[in-house]
């Protein structure tokens, strides 16, 4: 065997030694993926997917049905097999949607939220199983607590005392909480809250009661006395009341302003007041109300009340009538008894009479109420009060100028106040905007008032007046800028006509000049004189050839060059 091993390692080595390295990195390369895919295969293969919420399987449709609704409003995903047991991600949800569960009280009865957190083998004795028991139960129960939000750190310290043989030498079952919150938690002063933590606690722990549950802050106040909070309940009562009167009071001043502001305008309305009186006594009350029986409804299409009452409402009828006629009639009694009958009448006896009886019996039946009620909170009076302005109108002349007052130079202006039916149509909205109610004593007052617009109009006035300024000044600019260019463009004909005037003074000149040279040019020619022209005239006699040529051939050509010079002097 040994040979053999060593035939294959040498094998392995020669072929090791052939291969490239290329070779060799694609082979160390296959070996890492195939561990490392064989790790991950038994880590998830191990690894369950889904966590059971509890041990013990909901049978009842309701409950299962309740748990399931209020797990999904965490937006946790839950599933529940045929056979009830509900099962959640992770331990870490299982834990939380535990923890809400039991708070809000909706764990059934026949199910221990805590079971399974302990086994036992069958060399644990009792002793170490009421430890392993406590531990557990510490554990979980502050893994529970903490994964409450707000809360940072929670020491839990539970007391399982020895199981005695009495009852009445047996010591209660004792817990003690300490928690820490964060700085901007209201958890101490939430009493809903608290209860959840209790009750968490009391069913985390067999045979806990309240009494011998202690719950504190870091500081060592008991937040679990809730006989203590009742002051502090009345207290959050009327904290809560006057919150709820500043919120409803705004909602309504809100919802009028609105409403005042789209119809007379953001400006003339600003001032409004809403007072709220409420009740937040509790009060039960019964009473009795008998009240008539209506046989038609009044029509509400008729302006006058057509209904029809009746006090009472025959159910049944009897009339009873008797008619008797003989002698007078001896009660006896048994055989040898004196009859009943009064000396008085005892001589009447064998009188013959007549006697005639006549009954009559009406039942009526009444419209009676019974109420057994509860009062709640209720509003007691509603008052509003809002301020509206009138209108102020800028007077103008015939013009559509504004109207200057003479006495301090501003804007004339005209105020008028609102009418009686304008100022009894705001109340009517103010009215049917707060539902109205006259036996409650609600109270509507609308005023109007003329605000203080001094500033305002002393603005309008500035801006119209500095509006005014700056058109003058625009026309004065105007003008300016007019008349300086009506100076440069006669500045610029006179300068084209005295220059014009000018060159042709020049041309003048030199054409008499040259008139001159020519016709003594000329005479001296007849004369017989030679005559000598100097460069400078041969080459102004050729020029002026070439211009007199190139004007007869190009004759718009010349005009452009002679308007381009025009131009540039």
């Amino acid at each position: 065997m040994n040979e053999w091993l060593k035939k294959v390692f040498g094998k392995l080595k020669d072929l090791w030694s052939k291969w490239k390295p290329i070779q060799k990195v694609i082979l160390i390369g296959i070996v890492v993926i195939v561990i490392v895919a064989i790790i991950l295969a038994a880590r998830v293969s191990s690894k369950p997917t889904t966590v059971r919420l509890f041990n013990a399987p909901v049978t009842e449709n309701t409950s299962l049905t309740r748990i399931l609704d209020r797990i999904s409003q965490e937006n946790v995903s839950a599933s529940a097999d045929s056979n009830g047991y509900i099962s959640v991600a992770d331990e870490e949800t299982a834990r939380r949607m535990r923890e809400i569960l039991i708070s809000e009280n909706l764990v059934p009865s026949s199910i221990d939220p805590w079971a399974g957190f302990y086994d036992r083998s069958w060399s644990t004795t009792d002793s170490d199983q009421n430890v392993k028991l406590k531990n557990t139960i510490q554990k979980q129960l502050k893994a529970h607590i903490e994964a409450i939000s707000d809360v940072q750190m929670a020491d839990v310290n539970i007391v399982l005392p020895e199981k005695q043989l009495f009852a009445a030498d047996q010591a209660p079952v004792s817990a003690s909480v300490i928690l820490k919150t964060t700085p901007s938690s209201t958890l101490m002063t939430d009493k809903k809250r608290i209860q959840g933590i209790q009750r968490l606690i009391l069913s985390a722990v067999e045979g806990l009661k309240e009494e011998y549950l202690i719950i504190t802050d870091t500081e060592g106040n008991q937040i679990n006395d809730f006989e203590g909070m009742a002051e502090y309940d009345r207290l959050s009562l009327t904290e809560k009341t006057e919150k709820f009167k500043l919120k409803y009071a705004t909602e309504i001043r809100a919802k009028i302003l609105n409403l005042f502001q789209n119809t007379y305008g953001q400006d003339r309305c600003r001032d409004m007041v809403v007072t709220i009186e409420m009740d937040t006594s509790q009060r039960t009350s019964s009473s009795t109300e008998y009240s008539p029986i209506v046989i038609k409804q009044d029509n509400p299409d008729t302006p006058y009340d057509d209904s029809e009452f009746r006090d009472t409402l025959p159910v049944s009828e009897q009339t009873i009538e008797k008619v008797w006629q003989g002698t007078g009639y001896n009660p006896e009694g048994p055989a040898g008894v004196e009859g009943q009958t009064p000396p008085v009448y005892s001589d009447m006896s064998n009188v013959i009479g007549k006697s005639t009886e006549t009954g009559k019996t009406i039942n009526h039946a009444l419209n009676t109420k019974q109420t057994n009620e509860i009062s709640a909170p209720k509003i007691d009076k509603i008052a509003v009060s809002v301020n509206l302005d009138g209108k102020w109108k800028l007077l103008k002349d015939k013009n559509g100028k504004p109207i200057i007052n003479e006495e301090d130079g501003s804007l004339k202006r005209e105020y008028t106040a609102l009418t009686q039916n304008e100022i009894a149509d705001a109340e009517r909205s103010i009215q049917g905007a707060i539902g109205y109610d006259r036996n409650r004593g609600d109270t509507v007052v609308v005023t109007n008032m003329a605000y203080d617009r001094d500033k305002e109009h002393a603005d309008e006035d500035a801006a119209y007046f500095a509006k005014i300024q700056r058109q003058r000044m625009i026309v004065l600019i105007l003008i300016a800028v007019v008349v300086v260019l009506l100076g440069f463009i006669l500045f610029r004909v006179i300068s084209k006509e005295i220059e014009r005037r000018r060159r042709e003074r020049e041309a003048r000149l030199l054409a008499e000049q040259q008139a001159a040279r020519e016709r003594a040019l000329w005479d001296a020619k007849e004369d017989g004189m030679e005559v000598t022209m100097s460069v400078e005239e041969t080459r102004r006699m050729e020029l002026q050839e070439n211009a007199i040529t190139m004007a007869k051939e190009h004759p718009e050509d010349v005009a452009m060059l002679i308007r381009t010079w025009l131009m540039e002097e």
